[in-house]
C-alpha cells in the first residue's frame, strides 16, 4: 500500500473520476451518527438529507455543519456541490459527523495541503474525528457508573 493510499484510508475520503467529472466520497462519525458526503464540481449547493443546510431548523447544528465551508474562500466554496446523508445519533452528533465528512471531503477534493493545515489549526477533530463513545450500562445498576447507596444506621 502506497503512502497516498494509506493517507486516504486514514482520512476516510475516496476521490474518483467518472465520465470526466471528479467527485469525492467521504464519511464522518460521531458517537452513533454516521454521515456520508459526496462532493462534486458545482455552484455552491450544500444539502443535508436532501434539505438545503440554510433551512436546517436547529441553528447550533447548522453553524457546526457549515464550519468547514466558512473557513474556505468564497470562490472555492462556490465551486463545489455537497450532498450529505446522515443517520443515527442525536442532533448535535449528526452535526459533528456532517462536519467531519465535509472537511475530509474538501481536503481530498482540492488536494491542497494549505486547506488541511487550516482545518487542523482551527480544530483537529474536523479531520481526525472524536473517538469517545458512551459507556455501556452495567448489570444490576441504573447507569454505567452509578451504584446503589448504602446506609449504615
Amino acid at each position: 500500500m502506497s503512502q497516498q493510499e494509506a493517507e486516504l484510508k486514514v482520512l476516510g475520503a475516496y476521490p474518483q473520476i467518472i465520465s470526466g467529472r471528479k467527485y469525492v466520497l467521504s464519511y464522518g462519525k460521531r458517537k452513533t451518527a454516521i454521515a456520508r458526503a459526496v462532493i462534486t464540481h458545482g455552484k455552491g449547493l450544500f444539502r443535508v438529507n436532501k434539505i438545503p443546510v440554510e433551512l436546517w431548523p436547529i441553528e447550533v447544528a447548522r453553524l457546526k455543519m457549515m464550519e468547514p465551508l466558512l473557513l474556505l474562500s468564497e470562490e472555492l466554496r462556490n465551486s463545489i456541490d455537497i450532498n450529505v446523508s446522515v443517520q443515527g445519533g442525536g442532533v448535535i452528533a449528526q452535526a459533528y459527523a456532517v462536519r467531519t465528512a465535509v472537511a475530509r471531503g474538501i481536503v481530498m477534493f482540492f488536494e491542497n495541503p494549505v486547506i488541511r493545515q487550516l482545518f487542523n489549526e482551527y480544530d483537529r477533530t474536523m479531520l481526525a474525528g472524536d473517538p469517545r463513545q458512551t459507556e455501556p450500562e452495567k448489570w444490576m445498576r441504573y447507569s454505567a457508573r452509578r451504584f446503589r447507596q448504602k446506609s449504615y444506621r
